[in-house]
């Protein structure tokens, strides 16, 4: 399977990614949930605690495990979009300076070399169940997300502050630009 068509967007929370996935998803482009919201919702509902402000390290992990299976599910020679990627596991582990293992760097390179990146944007940032970091922590995320990133060789593209569909057109040119 060819990294080339798996892109990542990334971003601090409440930056719009998940968004701007529901609108790619709507223009017919193949995209995937955010691993992180999903193990959060369910952590919630057993009353769990693999959550990231409780267990990182077993939330990382449950998150590793999810992700790989989510980039198998890339159609060949389709578009897949990710609402995060492994080396968001990576930084948020850094972040909370935990031990990282291996086996989360190797499945990078799983991934398109270009990565959207959404900046933190105080406007359209809002709380809820599954975000309940605050602006100031989507600030700090958003620098850990950028370094980790950069320093794992990703070409960072950042996503301009504007609608969700301006950011699509963005996106589509993006690649397109890329691709002739």
């Amino acid at each position: 399977m060819s990294k080339e068509n798996r892109y990542i967007i990334t971003g601090g929370p409440g930056s719009g990614k998940s968004s701007l996935l529901n609108a790619l998803i709507k223009a017919n482009y193949q995209g995937f949930e955010e691993i992180s919201r999903i193990v959060i919702r369910e952590q919630h509902k057993l009353g769990g605690d693999k959550l990231p402000w409780k267990n990182l390290q077993a939330f990382a992990e449950v998150c590793y495990e999810r992700m790989g299976k989510q980039l198998e599910k890339c159609e060949p020679d389709t578009l897949c979009f990710y609402d995060r990627g492994l080396p968001d596991i990576i930084a948020y582990m850094r972040r909370g300076a935990l031990h990282i293992e291996e086996k989360y760097y190797e499945k990078c390179s799983e991934y398109n070399n270009t990565v959207f990146i959404a900046p933190p944007w105080k406007d359209i940032f809002i709380n809820d169940a599954e975000r309940p970091e605050s602006f100031s922590d989507s600030l700090e995320i958003y620098q850990f997300l950028k370094e980790t990133y950069l320093e794992l060789g990703f070409e960072i593209i950042e996503l301009p502050k504007v609608t969700i569909p301006e950011r699509v057109k963005f996106i589509e040119a993006y690649i397109t630009t890329c691709k002739d």
